[in-house]
């Protein structure tokens, strides 16, 4: 029987995840080949809906649960074990985790709760998303290619480990590349392009109708979403559909939104020159804080944009609709709806002129501004106005 099944934001673990949940609910988040609600309806068939942030809900519609729904806990991340013990619930039961922390629901109020004897993955911060991204990218590949039909490699690709963990989707190409498996499957999901001259080492996914530009390298734990051109050096990021880093430079250890763009020769360091603890910027206490990391890029929101030869420091946070450009290191936290860099400083961008860049964005891609992307970014434009 199909369930009727809820992922539920924690408020908490929104304002940990920003600027990346600025414009989306956190199980909407790409970590590995899937997103995190995917994940969950590949393991765990239903009909699928969201508790989140209140202006999310024209895009994300919020659902209240009644006695038969499972809620689970967005932030977690499906296995097939944590899948089959939430499929087991009955009205009034809840499953925890070791501490006691409900994992998933069924119903409203538990009365009875089961603890779950596995191991838990839950996102809480925004560096797990990177940092746990090359485990994701492998549990995701075993999961999504059992059982499928294989298509050989080009003779023109170079192999260096096996084959048989080099995935191409429908429609995909890759000639004149080098592939390494030794450390992880790679993933080259439909209509996406590898170009010749480029090394990839396991684990990867190049997910579908995206380009791989000639000589690129890309480490393990790196995922490039839907529809994205991208270039240079890229190791352990994640990278979000409709985002071009199509040139020379580096990316490593980071994170990007959707709908963005690297300039020409931008780069992005992921390691301070004492080797000291990175502090990356906290939304919720507005201030940095400590990581326990040694090594983090960037962090960028949505429809954010970076000039040719913009050179970020080491855990730079970057919100929605920002243009960087000048000389310069920008500072280590920018905020959303702003435009300038190190030299010249910062200015606000109006929300009309916003919406042009967008407009003509997203019009590059047959992609439409609908009015409720519309009313998300309205209101978010006006939250930011006033928290400034």
């Amino acid at each position: 029987m199909s369930r009727h099944i809820i992922l539920a934001d924690d408020p908490a673990i929104v304002q940990e995840l920003l600027p990346l949940t600025f414009t989306r609910p956190v199980s909407e988040i790409l970590f590995g080949i899937l997103t995190l609600r995917q994940k969950w309806e590949h393991l765990l068939p239903g009909s699928y809906g969201y508790i989140t942030t209140d202006y999310l809900r024209e895009l994300y519609p919020n659902e209240k649960p009644d006695d038969q729904t499972l809620v689970i806990a967005s932030h977690i991340v499906a296995t097939p074990e944590l899948a089959d013990a939430v499929a087991l619930l009955l009205p009034g039961e809840a499953l925890t985790d070791a501490e006691g922390c409900i994992l998933a629901r069924c119903g409203e109020e538990p009365s009875r709760r089961i603890p779950f004897p596995g191991r838990v993955t839950a996102i809480t911060h925004v560096y797990d998303i990177f940092a746990g991204n090359a485990d994701a990218i492998r549990a995701d590949f075993e999961m999504l290619t059992e059982g499928t039909t294989w298509r050989p490699l080009s003779k023109t690709c170079t192999v260096i480990g096996t084959a048989a963990r080099v995935f191409l989707g429908e429609g995909s190409r890759a000639e004149g590349v080098t592939l390494n498996t030794e450390s992880g499957p790679i993933y080259i999901g439909p209509g996406a392009e590898i170009m010749e001259g480029s090394c990839l080492r396991g684990p990867i996914a190049i997910l579908d109708h995206s380009t791989v530009n000639m000589l690129t390298r890309i480490y393990p734990g790196t995922t490039i979403g839907r529809h994205c051109k991208v270039g240079g050096e890229i190791n352990n990021a994640v990278i979000h559909d409709f985002t071009n880093k199509a040139h020379d430079g580096f990316l490593g250890n980071a994170v990007i939104g959707s709908w963005c763009n690297l300039g020409a020769g931008c780069v992005a360091s992921n390691l301070k020159n004492d080797y000291t603890e990175i502090k990356l910027w906290n939304y919720p206490t507005r201030r940095f804080l400590k990581t326990g990391l040694q090594f983090c890029g960037l962090i960028m929101g949505d429809h954010s944009k970076a000039g040719i030869n913009t050179m970020f420091n080491t855990a730079t946070t970057v919100g929605v609709g920002v243009n960087i450009h000048g000389t310069g290191f920008p500072r280590n936290f920018v905020g959303s709806f702003s435009e300038g860099g190190a030299t010249m400083g910062y200015s606000e961008v109006p929300l009309s002129k916003f919406f042009a860049i967008v407009r003509r964005v997203m019009a590059r891609r047959n992609v439409e501004l609908t009015p409720a992307i519309e009313h998300l970014f309205t209101t978010l434009h006006q939250i930011t106005e006033a928290n400034r």
